[in-house]
Parts: C-alpha cells; structure tokens; sequence
C-alpha cells in the first residue's frame, strides 16, 4: 500500500527559488559576487551566446558579468520544473540582460548541508 505523504514541503521550494532569485540580482546588479553566491564553485555552463558555443566553468558566466556589467531592466519569471529532497530544476525566463538579450535558463541545484545551490546552468539566447 503507497503513503499518501507530501515528500517535499514548499519552503524548499521557496528555497530553490530563493536561489535563482539570488542569481537574476546579481545579474541585476553587474555583481559577481552576487551571482557567485548562487553557484557551487565547480558548476558548469552551456549553452550558446551570440551562435557561439560557451560552456564549461561557471567562471565563463562570472567573466560574462564582468564584462558586461549590471542589467537594470531585466525582467524574470522563475518555475520550479522539478524538485525532489535533494534536486531541483528551475527554468529562469529572462529578458533584457546586460547586453539586451532573452534567454531560457535550466538551472540545475542540489542540497548539501542543507544549503541548496547552482551545480549546472544550461541557456538558450533567443534572437533579437
């Protein structure tokens, strides 16, 4: 016989988004330090920016930020996709970033020490 219990309760959920919150402000903001917070420090990225492939480190978006400074009015609707008690996948609908551009972000996190985080990013940058 299957129990009839809700595995995930919404503060994690509010958790997870909290976290991708964490990396539209920072985004806002030109801070890398902002969205480095989000991220675990050996996640990665792909996907592709202006038709060129960019993936590997999570550096790659920090170099991004740096590069490209703060976006003021980038807009965002966040939805958790999926979430167990450990994982979570987040689609960030983004538009106007730094360099004017909408994308579609997969955020990828996972739980440890009761601290969820950004393990991998993958993008798709629609056209202008």
């Amino acid at each position: 016989m299957s129990k009839n219990i809700k595995a995930v309760p919404t503060a994690e959920y509010n958790a997870v988004i909290a976290v991708a919150n964490q990396y539209v402000e920072g985004l806002r903001a030109g801070s890398t330090e902002g969205v480095a917070k989000a991220f675990h420090q050996d996640a990665v990225m792909y996907g592709f920016t202006n038709g060129q492939l960019l993936g590997g480190p999570i550096k790659n978006l920090f170099d991004f930020v740096r590069k490209n400074g703060s976006a003021p009015d980038i807009t965002t609707r966040l939805d958790v996709l999926a979430i167990t008690p450990t994982t979570a996948v987040v689609r960030v609908d983004m538009e106007k970033d730094a360099i004017g551009a909408d994308y579609n972000d997969y955020l990828t996190l996972i739980k440890i020490d009761g601290a969820w985080k950004v393990i991998a990013k993958v993008y798709h940058q629609f056209e202008g």
